[in-house]
């Protein structure tokens, strides 16, 4: 019925679409496992059961909540409806501070408690590095 050209055309057809297929399927598959969302404390409040799967959380460092003792700080993340308490064994970064951004990536022990293994501070558009702001000679 169809001569062997068609054929040939139809098979090159069906190949290059499995290809796609499959090379799109697999760079999502790589990506799902890679990426992590943070939840908010409210999202945690909200969970139907704790997990012990590494989680992030993320939400604002509450005003006059970060206690350093010598080997661990303890702080409170808000989202400004619920909050959680974490604790860290490490060095915080330096944009680390109350009132600021943060997420913390660790084990949630249960809905109100937190333990953290990486601390991550966030920081809004405007910032500067204190380097390039002294090299500018801004202060």
């Amino acid at each position: 019925m169809y001569n062997k050209k068609v054929k040939l055309r139809a098979l090159f057809l069906f190949l290059s679409i499995a290809s796609i297929i499959l090379i799109v399927f697999l760079v999502l598959k790589s990506l799902e496992e890679n990426v992590v969302y943070f939840l908010s404390p409210t999202e945690i409040k909200n969970l139907n059961e704790t997990t012990t799967e590494k989680i992030r959380v993320g939400g604002m460092v509450k005003d006059n909540s970060i206690q350093i003792n010598s080997e661990k700080i303890n702080f409170i993340i808000t989202d400004f409806k619920n909050e959680i308490n974490v604790i860290y064994s490490g060095i915080v970064p330096n944009l680390f501070q109350e009132g600021k951004g943060v997420v913390a990536e660790g084990i949630l022990k249960d809905k109100n408690f937190f333990k953290a293994e990486k601390v991550l501070a966030k920081h809004d558009e405007k910032y500067i590095p204190p380097e390039v702001k002294a090299s500018m000679g801004e202060e």
